[in-house]
């Protein structure tokens, strides 16, 4: 029999508990040791089943969430979808999450973890409604509804942030394997001894450990906080240490000691914004010995004929703390057991092709949307990204994480680089570049009333007449057009390709036979047909093509424009006459039939300067008709519109 508690509360943080309410299966709900027992701060798909597909492969899901998951964040429950037996569910989802939450931290605290609280929601699979259950500990007898205390959080990436910080640590460690040549199938046994050494030594007392901030600003900067291997406690619950940190010695500083209390400007709440602490690894092989001892070599002579292999780990690892947390706790708790998870994962890969061409493994960090915390994956480098095996790696993840199975949002040019300022960031910014990105942001409105709002979807950038030095003036609005596409595809990752000159668009029409050579270095111009077919050679990318007779027909298309920018989201090329433009968005009175376009204009040759460029409306919004009367668009010309269609890809 069920009781009720209304003086115990469930803190929902994240967006959607359910994504869609006849999906069957699990998901886990992910919280914090440094919340509340019953927050969940996201969800995860169970997306393993075992061989009868009736209930998770657990194996298969510690696995994965071991890495998926930052330390800082654990599992606190399961959702269920049913129609019927809701507790009976509730029980099924509870007792399905205490048994993953023993797996994923590894077998250890058992005592510990069977006593905190876990949370069941089963959602009815026909009318979506949540029913919240929680469960004291693992010996409970029963259940507790709480669904008449669920709190949606309104700023969960406030309560998040503000609460707490990220700390990295990157470790790189080479592993040298000695094997008998003769007897190469014991490479494999020590191989193994040899990485339980290196995790031996992540808890060695002669270890150091530098914790330091990596802010850059102006004001006082906390000196770095050294802790010794000695120092640090691998046994305590870190939910015991949420509160009361001093700073009176370095076994009780906090990692607040570390966090900006300052921040200038209105505070901004996501991992990019977040307080960040670095964490570096050092031997310290100089310590005091009350004996005198002299340098030592020792020989070891083979007995028989080896070889060395030299395995290569490059590990990061990305945690999440209260910012009130110890920072000798932050070390031992979350810092050395995530380099030691994220070691066993590569191993784990490395070892049945050993004495093969080993994959060469890194970890990334990414902050997908609809997702409030970082999540970390391992790619294999030896694959591109096209290749079949990354695409299901990165399916399984959209998957896992409820993201779209059309954009590229998890690929490496999408992973955070939390660590490095962006004035610095060389490897993502073009030499020599100087273009402007996202020049529309800003600009004053349309003037249209009672409209709807529609825009391209990322960033692009701003390019026009006489950039870079080029003379183009006259004849190169529609490839400056195709090149502000491009830019799009590249800054939304959906391709890696350079944005090409107007001699390699050229180069491309006559490869495909569209023209004939002499047209390469030539002023000719190109309009919707050319570009679409430049976009599908460079880029895969296919495009749809609105043709109308008259400029004065335009305003007839703002619908199907304003569909356009919703599902699709790209920049169009609008090319009539001997004019070519770049549409951004459009802003439409359905019942009126009022709108405005949102115009990006390759026809400016002055300086990048996005004062001067909002000013002299080369970017802003124009109406087929101004009030003066002017037509935008040529009565007396037609005009055909490219419209770039997203590829279906992750």
């Amino acid at each position: 029999m069920e009781n009720v508690d209304n003086h115990r509360s469930v803190r929902v943080l994240c967006p959607n508990l359910l994504l869609y309410k006849n999906e069957p299966g699990l998901r886990w709900l992910i919280g914090s040791p440094f919340f509340p027992p019953l927050t969940v701060v996201s969800t995860l798909k169970c997306i393993h089943l075992d061989d009868s597909n009736s209930s998770p492969n657990y194996n298969q899901e510690s696995d994965d969430l071991r890495t998926l998951l930052l330390k800082g964040f654990d599992i606190v429950g399961a959702l269920i979808v049913a129609n019927s037996e809701i507790e009976k569910n509730a029980a099924k989802a509870i007792h399905s999450a205490r048994r993953l939450r023993k797996l994923v931290s590894g077998g250890g605290g058992g005592g510990e973890l069977d006593k905190k609280e876990a949370l069941g929601v089963v959602a009815d699979s026909e009318t979506g409604k949540l029913h919240f259950f929680a469960s004291k500990s693992d010996s409970s007898a029963g259940l507790e509804r709480v669904g008449d205390a669920v709190v949606y959080e309104d700023q969960p990436e406030k309560y998040l942030w503000e609460r707490g910080c990220l700390l990295r640590c990157q470790l790189p460690i080479k592993v040298p394997v000695y094997y008998p040549l003769h007897n190469p199938s014991d490479a494999e046994k020590i191989f193994q001894r040899a990485t339980e050494g290196v995790i031996a030594k992540l808890k060695d007392p002669k270890m150091a450990y530098i914790v330091e901030t990596t802010a850059q600003t102006s004001a006082e900067i906390p000196h770095p906080v050294i802790l010794r291997g000695g120092q640090l406690d691998f046994s305590t619950n870190i939910s015991h240490f949420k509160e009361g940190a001093q700073d009176s010695d370095s076994n009780l500083v906090s990692c607040a000691h570390f966090c900006l209390n300052n921040k200038s400007g209105l505070p901004v709440y996501s991992a990019k914004s977040a307080d960040k602490i670095q964490v570096s690894i050092l031997i310290n092989n100089s310590e005091k010995s009350p004996k005198s001892a002299a340098p030592v070599i020792e020989y070891f002579p083979a007995v028989e004929e080896t070889r060395l292999l030299v395995v290569e780990f490059k590990l990061e690892v990305l945690s999440y703390a209260a910012k009130d947390l110890p920072l000798v706790f932050a070390v031992s708790k979350l810092i050395v057991p995530g380099l030691v998870d994220q070691f066993n994962s590569m191993k784990k890969t490395i070892l049945p092709n050993l004495l093969a061409q080993h994959p060469q493994l890194r970890s990334y960090h990414f902050s997908p949307p609809g997702v409030l915390h970082p999540v970390n994956v391992i790619y294999e480098l030896n694959y591109g990204e096209a290749e079949v095996k990354q695409v299901g790696v990165r399916k399984s993840l959209h998957l896992r994480l409820g993201l779209p199975l059309n954009r590229p949002l998890l690929r490496t040019a999408n992973a955070l680089n939390l660590f490095t300022s962006d004035s610095v960031r060389s490897d993502s910014i073009q030499k020599g570049s100087t273009l402007l990105k996202d020049v529309h942001i800003g600009i004053p409105t349309s003037g249209v009333s009672g409209s709807t709002l529609s825009l391209v979807q990322g960033s692009y950038e701003y390019y026009h007449y006489m950039h870079d030095g080029f003379n183009d003036s006259g004849w190169g609005c529609a490839y400056r057009s195709l090149q502000t596409i491009i830019s799009w595809f590249r800054l939304q990752h959906y391709t890696s390709i350079e944005v090409p000159s107007h001699r390699e668009i050229q180069q491309s029409l006559v490869e495909i036979g569209d023209k004939d050579s002499s047209f390469i270095g030539s002023r000719e111009w190109i309009g919707a047909i050319e570009l679409s077919f430049v976009l599908d050679k460079l880029l895969g990318v296919s495009c749809k093509i609105i043709n109308v007779r008259s400029g004065a027909e335009l305003p007839e298309k703002c619908r199907e424009l304003a569909l356009h920018f919703e599902n699709q989201g790209t920049p169009i090329m609008i090319g009539g006459g001997v004019l070519a433009y770049t549409l951004l968005g459009v802003d439409y009175n359905e019942v009126s039939g009022d709108c405005a376009f949102l115009i990006l204009d390759p026809h400016y040759t002055g300086s990048e300067e996005h004062k001067k460029i909002i000013n002299g409306g080369w970017c802003g919004w124009k109406k087929a008709v101004d009030s003066k009367g002017k037509n935008f668009f040529l009565h007396d010309k037609f005009y055909n519109l490219l419209l770039p269609q997203r590829p279906n890809m992750v």
